[in-house]
């Protein structure tokens, strides 16, 4: 089983408000560096306000000197009691650069919002507010071992913010504050993850190499040979792929075995949300905060998707079981089944996508589809295990589709989203169809 490296900080940890020293001056903490190996904190979330029912209105005094008296106004009705909203007060931690919020029950929904700000560990200046998508559309499918043979707990996904010592946290029911109707209920144990993704040393072996337009420095058995030739008619080069061992994967925190589908399908394309403002030479440190959330946060058997690309377009591994193999995901709630998820990192709702990791994009669709004679232009008929689709349900996808196509979400974003007929184009003409 999973070794939880976890900082597990209770509810005493609100008592940190901004009252506090650190806090009220806007400095930065002096807390102690964490260990390389990273780490997680783990803060229950409490109510903080409630939102209860409107007051009744004051019987107004008759008028003095005989005056004629006005008119009550109408009580309102009683409405009903709403839950209250639950959070954290701005409080203080130990470093972090990745947050969630995660709850109980896998299969309870979040009707409602979640919006988070922290504090720079640097400048000690906030953030605005932020919110984090809340749906369930990244999880492993109901029907597999991965999400019936463990602990899974409910989340949102993972926001990185950058190196932070102070966070705020709101959550808020769907419908508080209307006078109409009752709010949603917040589902059970709901609380706060923050993950320090640690350091790698591997980033600074002797041998280490360039990778080209990342920034980073990377060892040469880290990256998985670039084929001269294309071995069939439609099998394309395997582009350069920084390996587990490439970003720093602690492979003692996923479980030990591998999960294989027959075959590989659909490629799914998402966005991994948090901004685009990383460098390049952050990207296995935001993958490693990824995987430790995955895993230690969410209960899941390994990181759920099987790539990364960075915007400089440089391609990392993600679950493990094989770069080249079937390996089942946890990235495509209802059809992670032969399809393999690729996630580039930052947020494209508004943001064009950089040539490089459309590039990037296009070659790795190119040589996986390719690997199973798959069309990057086709189409197939696809056979839900559940969520958005009952599970049963045949539903016609693009061999190339947004994670929008098969839940509703706005992942992957809209500018990404409308470039993948330019990286289905390319990617065919890289099998040479």
């Amino acid at each position: 089983m999973r070794a939880l490296l976890a900082s597990i900080i209770g509810t005493a940890c609100s008592a940190a408000l901004l009252t506090a020293p650190a806090l009220a001056t806007g400095q930065p903490s002096t807390a102690p560096a964490p260990p390389p190996a990273g780490g997680r904190q783990s803060l229950a979330l409490e109510p903080l306000a409630a939102i209860g029912p409107a007051r009744p209105p004051e019987a107004r005094p008759k008028p003095e000197g005989g005056g004629v008296e006005r008119p009550e106004r109408p009580e309102r009705p009683e409405q009903p009691e709403q839950p209250p909203i639950q959070g954290l007060p701005a409080t203080g931690t130990e470093p972090f650069s990745l947050l969630g919020v995660v709850w109980t029950d896998p299969t309870a929904p979040l009707n409602g919002e979640v919006r988070v700000r922290t504090r720079d560990a640097d400048t000690g200046d906030w953030s605005e507010w932020r919110r984090l998508a809340v749906g369930p559309d990244h999880a492993p499918d109901p029907d597999s071992a991965e999400a019936t043979g463990g602990t899974l707990r409910g989340g949102t996904a993972p926001l990185w913010v950058g190196p932070s010592d102070g966070v705020q946290v709101r959550v808020l029911p769907a419908a508080a504050g209307d006078d109409e109707a009752p709010a949603d209920e917040l589902p059970a144990g709901l609380r706060l993850e923050l993950v320090d993704p640690g350091t790698d040393d591997a980033s600074g072996a002797d041998d280490a190499e360039d990778v080209p337009g990342s920034g980073a420095r990377l060892r040469a058995e880290d990256l998985t040979p670039r084929a001269a030739t294309a071995a069939g008619a439609h099998e394309a080069a395997r582009p350069p792929i920084v390996t587990r061992a490439g970003w720093g994967a602690d492979e003692s925190l996923r479980e030990s075995g591998y999960v294989y589908t027959d075959t590989v399908t659909t490629v799914f394309v998402h966005h991994t949300g948090g901004g685009n403002d990383y460098s390049c030479s952050e990207a296995p440190s935001l993958i490693r905060g990824i995987y430790r959330y995955h895993v230690e946060s969410q209960g899941w058997r390994d990181v759920g998707y099987n790539f990364f690309v960075d915007k400089c377009g440089t391609v990392y591994e993600g679950r493990a079981g094989g770069v080249a193999e079937p390996v089942q995901g946890a990235h495509t709630l209802g059809f992670n089944h032969n399809s393999t998820g690729v996630a580039v990192l930052g947020t494209y709702s508004d943001t064009g996508v950089s040539a490089e990791a459309r590039d990037a994009l296009s070659r790795l669709v190119a040589w996986k589809l390719g690997l199973h004679d798959g069309d990057p232009s086709g189409a197939s008929n696809r056979t839900s295990s559940g969520g958005q689709w009952p599970s049963g349900t045949t539903v016609k996808l693009d061999n190339v589709s947004g994670h929008q196509d098969a839940y509703a979400t706005d992942c992957p974003g809209a500018k990404l989203y409308d470039q993948l007929p330019t990286i289905r184009s390319a990617a065919a003409e890289l099998q040479g169809r």
